[in-house]
């Protein structure tokens, strides 16, 4: 008797590689060229493929805000967005966001208020922050924390993010 994963049949050959497209991004202020398959999230893209670790994968279903970057200067989960969906975009990580050996005013607020325990979300509450204050709207700490309701801090940090946000907003202006 013929075990049934057993056709007796020659297996079929399989495709060597997945399809990929190329898609060109404005990468921390420098153009990228990559290829990535239809399926690859940005969030997979900027890890994996240009090592950029500092965006981190928490939830992997957009419910932490870990993986939030700037997409033309739109705050945007990453780990919801596939890639090929912004070719051609501008793309600020954690990593882009200094100038050299100078801080971005949100980075150093966190810094100087202790606005961080783990660190594990800080990247994503950054960037998230930065969006945040380029949007506009927040202008009382109710407004900040309702802005800033999807970036989870797991170690609950919340008070000292609140900080950090209000001295960067004074600082922004």
């Amino acid at each position: 008797m013929r075990n049934a994963t057993n056709t007796g049949k020659a297996a079929q050959p399989t495709s060597a590689a997945a399809p990929t497209s190329t898609i060109t991004l404005q990468l921390n202020g420098a153009p990228v060229e990559l290829d990535v398959a239809p399926w690859t999230t940005l969030l997979d893209a900027l890890r994996e493929n240009l090592h950029l670790t500092g965006t981190k994968k928490g939830c992997d279903h957009g419910q932490c805000g870990a993986c939030t970057v700037l997409v033309d200067g739109k705050r945007v989960l990453s780990c919801l967005t596939l890639a090929i969906m912004k070719d051609g975009a501008t793309v600020t990580t954690i990593e882009g966001l200094s100038s050299g050996e100078t801080l971005h005013p949100v980075q150093q607020a966190f810094i100087d208020l202790d606005a961080f325990q783990c660190g594990y979300c800080t990247p994503g509450q950054i960037c998230s922050v930065v969006g945040m204050i380029a949007e506009g709207h927040a202008r009382t700490a109710d407004e900040i924390r309702e802005l800033m309701s999807g970036n989870i801090c797991r170690c609950g940090a919340y008070t000292n993010i609140l900080a950090a946000v209000q001295q960067a907003m004074r600082v922004s202006k």
